[in-house]
C-alpha cells in the first residue's frame, strides 16, 4: 500500500501574511481566523517565516513595524511528497500546531495543521467499518459483498436513523468546512442507496448545498439473490417511514451522547460519576 502523503491532507487555501504587513495588520487578520499563527511570504510567494500570536502580542506596541523586522529567520517546513507520518513526527517533536508546506523553489503551497493529522486518523480508520459491515452482511445473507470508495447522491440516500442531534450536526458542518470528509457507509441495492453510517455528515453536507459526498459503497456480488431480500436496514427505514434525509428528525432539545458525557465530566470532574451514555442510534437499526 502506498504511503499517505502530506499532499493528501494539507490545506491548499492558505491564509498568510506578507513580510511587508505591519504588526497591526497582522493582528487584525489573525483575529479573523481560527489560527494561532500564520505563515509569512515575500513578494514572490516564498516562505520567509511564521509569526505566532505570542510574537505579535510581544510586539503589539510597535503597531506600524513591518513583520520583516520581527520575524525570526527560518521555520520548520515539509514538502507535499513528505510522508504524512513523518510530518506528524516533526509537528509532535517541536510542538507545532501548523506546518507550512513548500515546493522545490520554497514557495508556500499549503499548510498542514495538527487537526489534519487527527482527520487523517479518522479517515484511514473508515475502511475497518466497511470491512465489518461486509462480513456481517455476508454472514447474515450468505452472499459475498465488496466495496469501493466513491461519490453518492445525497438526495437518493435512504436513512436508517430516525433522529440526529443539532449539536453534533453543527460539529459535522464545522468538520466539512475544514475539509474533514470522513466517508459515509452505504449499501447499494439496485437503485436504492441505503445509508448505514454517517447520518449527521449527510445532513450537514446537504445543508451546505452539496449534492454528493464521499462514501464506502457496499454491493452484493450476486445482486439477483440480494434483490428480493428485505434487510434489517430496510426494515428499520420502512418501520420509521424513512425515505429521504428530509424524514430525519433533528433533536434540538438534547445533547448528542458524546457531548453529554463530555459536559458531565467537566461538571463533575469524576469519571466514575458519569452515567453510561445512551445509544447514539435512538431508533437503532439492525443489519
Amino acid at each position: 500500500m502506498s504511503p499517505v502523503l502530506v499532499r493528501d491532507y494539507m490545506i491548499l487555501r492558505v491564509e498568510q501574511l506578507s513580510d511587508t504587513s505591519t504588526i497591526a495588520e497582522a493582528i487584525e487578520k489573525l483575529l479573523k481566523t481560527r489560527h494561532h499563527g500564520l505563515p509569512v511570504t515575500d513578494v514572490d510567494g516564498k516562505l520567509v517565516g511564521f509569526v505566532s500570536a505570542k510574537e505579535l502580542l510581544r510586539n503589539a506596541g510597535e503597531r506600524e513595524t513591518p513583520l520583516a523586522k520581527i520575524l525570526r529567520p527560518g521555520t520548520y517546513t515539509a514538502r507535499p511528497d513528505t510522508a504524512l507520518d513523518d510530518a506528524a513526527r516533526i509537528m509532535f517533536r517541536f510542538g507545532l500546531r501548523d506546518l507550512p508546506i513548500i515546493d522545490e523553489a520554497g514557495v508556500l503551497v499549503g499548510v498542514l495543521a495538527n487537526l489534519d493529522i487527527v482527520r487523517s486518523h479518522f479517515e484511514r480508520s473508515s475502511p475497518a467499518k466497511a470491512d465489518t459491515l461486509k462480513r456481517l452482511l455476508a454472514e447474515r445473507y450468505g452472499i459475498a459483498f465488496s466495496y469501493q470508495r466513491g461519490l453518492v447522491p445525497l438526495n437518493h440516500l435512504i436513512p436508517t436513523q430516525a433522529k440526529v442531534y443539532e449539536d453534533e450536526l453543527e460539529g459535522r458542518r464545522y468538520e466539512l468546512e475544514r475539509g474533514f470528509a470522513e466517508p459515509l457507509l452505504v449499501v447499494r441495492k439496485g437503485e436504492a442507496w441505503i445509508l448505514v453510517d454517517g447520518h449527521h455528515r449527510a445532513l450537514a453536507a446537504r445543508e451546505m448545498g452539496l449534492a454528493q459526498i464521499q462514501a464506502y459503497i457496499l454491493v452484493a456480488e450476486d445482486p439477483a439473490r440480494f434483490a428480493p431480500l428485505e434487510t434489517g436496514l430496510e426494515r428499520t427505514a420502512r418501520e420509521h417511514h424513512l425515505t429521504s434525509l428530509s424524514d430525519i428528525e433533528i433533536d434540538r432539545s438534547a445533547h448528542h451522547p458524546l457531548i453529554e458525557v463530555t459536559t458531565q465530566l467537566l461538571r463533575r470532574f469524576d469519571l466514575a460519576d458519569a452515567e453510561e451514555p445512551p445509544s447514539s442510534r435512538p431508533n437503532g437499526s439492525a443489519v
